[in-house]
């Protein structure tokens, strides 16, 4: 089975082909991804509307390129995957619109997938693929959360996010030092100069003794730091951006440290575009040898929004007969959707 996926949730198009042929583990065929930073970054943020339009444009021609690299024609594909949500409204009825339409034209079935469910599966792209069960950390634009998986649709939420996530906490405090957009991957690189204890910032919920986080205090500190420093704030900033991502890596270990003591797992995945996070990263590979755990990472490419991982997505869900294949061809997008509505 030959899965074309098109993710549209938000900045980035994404388009790929996978094969799901009986129960191996899906093949990627070929990918292609169009990132939209340009586009935003003169307005500080993504605008709605000129997401989805560039998704209209991007689409047609990334699919046709993914096909010309995979060596298929679009008669080959035999089931169409797209990112039904959670994300943008505007953005993911392009995606489904066009999933659809081609599914119609080529009488194959449609699937509908969950943004952080493709999240969650995509170190399954990797050639260091994890095995079933793990703790999951998915940290995705604004989801913090922590899995249990104990296979495909198998997901047991263990803490989650009461306010800001991770990611919003790094480009939220990224857009109080001044940074462009997209801010998170800009105040790590700055923060590589800094000094992280130069500042003393909150670590909210450390020791609340459950698995939740909270990052708005933290955004609030870090907003009290900048006024503080007024016109400093430039010179010091190398310095406040390492103090902010080290509290938002404490956090994070430290709850996925404790999520592994809880149920006991001795395997941990992180997904999402945090995962990106060079510090967090090295703390967490520092905490897992401590404890004998074995940690697993998308490789970079896959931790941004991708074609691939809803194409996989897809495919698992298929192969663990999870999917309910769409012929009608009608269809509706979930702005806000619940992972814990995907568990079987």
């Amino acid at each position: 089975m030959r899965v074309l996926g098109i993710e549209s949730s938000c900045d980035e198009t994404g388009i790929a082909l996978v094969d799901a042929t009986g129960g191996a583990r899906p093949r990627l065929l070929a990918h292609a991804l169009h990132s939209q930073i340009d586009l935003h970054q003169a307005y500080g943020g993504v605008v709605p509307e000129l997401a989805s339009r560039d998704h209209i444009q991007r689409a047609l021609p990334l699919m046709q390129q993914v096909l010309d690299q995979a060596g298929h024609r679009l008669a080959d594909v035999d089931l169409v995957a797209y990112t039904r949500g959670p994300g943008l409204a505007g953005a993911l009825l392009v995606g489904a619109g066009l999933a659809c339409a081609l599914a119609a034209a080529l009488g194959k079935p449609a699937l509908g997938i969950h943004h952080l469910e493709g999240h969650l599966l995509s170190p399954f792209l990797s050639e260091d693929a994890p095995e079933f069960p793990f703790v999951a950390l998915l940290v995705s634009g604004g989801h913090t959360q922590l899995m249990h998986v104990r296979g495909v649709g198998r997901y047991e939420l263990l803490g989650e996010t009461i306010d800001d996530a991770a990611g919003e906490a790094f480009d939220k405090s990224a857009k109080l030092l001044g940074l462009p957009y997209p801010g998170g991957p800009h105040l790590s690189k700055l923060a590589e100069t800094g000094d992280a204890q130069a500042f003393k910032l909150p670590r909210p919920l450390l020791h609340s003794g459950d698995l939740d986080f909270s990052f708005a205090g933290l955004k609030t500190a870090v907003l009290t730091q900048v006024q503080r420093l007024g016109d400093q704030v430039a010179v010091r900033s190398a310095d406040l951006a390492a103090a902010t991502q080290s509290a938002i890596v404490d956090v994070l270990v430290a709850k996925s440290v404790a999520a592994l003591e809880r149920t006991g797992l001795d395997r941990l995945v992180v997904a999402g575009g945090v995962g990106a996070n060079r510090l967090l990263r090295q703390r967490l590979d520092a905490a897992c040898r401590d404890l004998g755990v074995r940690v697993h990472y998308p490789e970079l490419h896959w931790c941004t929004d991708n074609g691939a991982m809803i194409a996989l997505a897809a495919g698992m869900r298929v192969q663990a007969r999870l999917a309910e294949l769409d012929e009608s061809y009608s269809f509706n997008v979930r702005p806000r959707w619940s992972l814990e509505e995907l568990i079987a």
